[in-house]
C-alpha cells in the first residue's frame, strides 16, 4: 500500500520524502493544476530537480494536471504532458478527456492516473477510461461509503487510490462553482479555490471580518484562529435566525486511520494525503503519522489498533481541529 503525499514546493517535497512518503504529487506553477496559488508549485526546472530528488531516493513523483484546458489554450496543457514525459515522471494525474487522449496517443508508455476531478464512481466509468486511455489507476471521489469502496475494489479493472487524510469540502468532485460565483475565477479551469488576491481580512473592533471579493463570509473574535477562507466554510445568518452558523460545511478534516485495515484488506493501492497548499511542517507531521500507521498494520495486521498519539497529532493540523470519516461512514443509504 502506497503512501502518497502532497508537495506544494521543494521544501514540502523534502519533508514528505524525509518523513517516509512512497510517492509525492505536485503541480506546475500555472493554471494546469487546481492549486495555482502564488508562491506554490514548481517551475519546469524545479520539476526536474524534484523528479531527480525523488528518484534518487527510490520514490515516485506524479504530476497533477487536474484542471480543464481553456479553449484556444490547450497547448499549455499539452506542453505539460510533454514535459512530464521528457522528465520520465512516474505518472500523470489527469481528468480531462482531451488530455488523456493526447497523453495516451503521444506517450503510450507514460502512466496515467485518473484524477478525482473526473469523478469516476462505478465499474462502467472505470472500464471506459481503462479501455479508451489505458489508465493504470483511478482516484476515487470522497462521496463513497466504505462498503461502496470495498465493492468497487472487487471488480475494478485498475488500481484504486483513496483520500486518507485532509480537508473536506462540499463540492461535487471535480466541479466547484461557489468560488467561481464569488470571484469570477473558476477553480476548474483557472487553478485555485478562493484565489488569494480576492481574500480580505479586516479588523472591526474586537472582531475580524473575512471577505472574499468583498463578500462577507465570516466574522470571528479577533483572538480566534481562522482557516483559509472559502465560501462553503463561511458562517452565515439564515432568514429568521440571529446567529451566524456554518450553514453549508464546518471546517473539518477527513481522517481514515481507523479504516486502515479495511482499506488494506480491500486492496486499495494508494492512500492519498490532501494538502499541497499546506506547510512543510504539516506535510512532515501527517506523513510521519501515516508512515507509522501503515508500517504498524503490515507488521502485524491482526493486532492493529489506532494509537492515541496519532490522532492527537492529526487533530492539531486538522481544520477546526476536528476530524471525521466523512462519507466513508454514512449510514443513511
Amino acid at each position: 500500500m502506497e503512501l502518497l503525499c502532497p508537495a506544494g514546493n521543494i521544501a514540502s517535497l523534502k519533508a514528505a520524502l524525509n518523513a517516509g512518503a512512497d510517492a509525492v504529487y505536485l503541480g506546475l506553477k500555472d493554471d494546469t493544476n487546481a492549486r495555482s496559488f502564488a508562491g506554490l508549485n514548481f517551475s519546469p526546472l524545479q520539476l526536474a530537480q524534484a523528479t531527480k530528488l525523488a528518484h534518487g531516493q527510490g520514490r515516485k513523483v506524479f504530476l497533477t494536471l487536474n484542471t480543464f484546458p481553456k479553449p484556444g489554450q490547450e497547448h499549455r496543457w499539452y506542453q505539460a504532458v510533454d514535459l512530464a514525459a521528457q522528465l520520465e515522471m512516474d505518472a500523470l494525474i489527469v481528468a480531462d478527456l482531451s488530455l488523456l487522449d493526447y497523453a495516451h496517443q503521444h506517450y503510450p508508455h507514460l502512466t496515467l492516473h485518473l484524477s478525482v476531478q473526473a469523478s469516476a464512481t462505478n465499474l462502467g466509468a472505470l472500464s471506459f477510461y481503462k479501455e479508451a486511455f489505458n489508465i493504470e489507476r483511478a482516484v476515487l471521489p470522497r462521496v463513497l461509503s466504505i462498503k461502496q469502496v470495498r465493492d468497487l475494489a472487487k471488480v475494478s479493472p485498475v488500481e484504486l487510490e483513496v483520500f486518507a487524510f485532509g480537508s473536506l469540502c462540499i463540492m461535487a468532485e471535480g466541479r466547484c462553482h461557489l468560488s467561481s460565483y464569488v470571484t469570477g475565477q473558476s477553480p476548474n479551469t483557472g487553478g485555485s479555490c478562493s484565489p488569494a488576491n480576492h481574500v480580505r481580512w479586516q479588523d472591526d473592533g474586537n472582531d475580524k471580518l473575512t471577505r472574499l471579493n468583498d463578500v462577507l463570509i465570516d466574522k470571528a473574535d479577533i483572538s480566534q484562529q481562522l482557516g483559509y477562507p472559502v465560501v462553503c466554510k463561511g458562517r452565515y445568518i439564515a432568514e429568521y435566525d440571529h446567529d451566524a452558523k456554518y450553514l453549508l460545511e464546518s471546517p473539518t478534516s477527513l481522517n481514515t486511520l481507523s479504516l486502515l485495515p479495511q482499506l488494506a484488506q480491500a486492496g486499495i493501492k494508494s492512500l492519498k494525503i490532501e494538502g499541497r497548499q499546506r506547510s512543510p511542517a504539516y506535510v512532515s507531521q501527517v506523513t510521519q503519522v501515516w508512515r507509522s500507521a501503515i508500517d504498524t498494520y503490515f507488521a502485524n495486521p491482526e493486532s492493529f489498533c489506532e494509537q492515541p498519539q496519532w490522532a492527537q497529532v492529526l487533530a492539531k493540523v486538522s481544520e477546526g481541529q476536528i476530524t471525521t470519516l466523512g462519507a466513508y461512514e454514512r449510514q443513511w443509504q
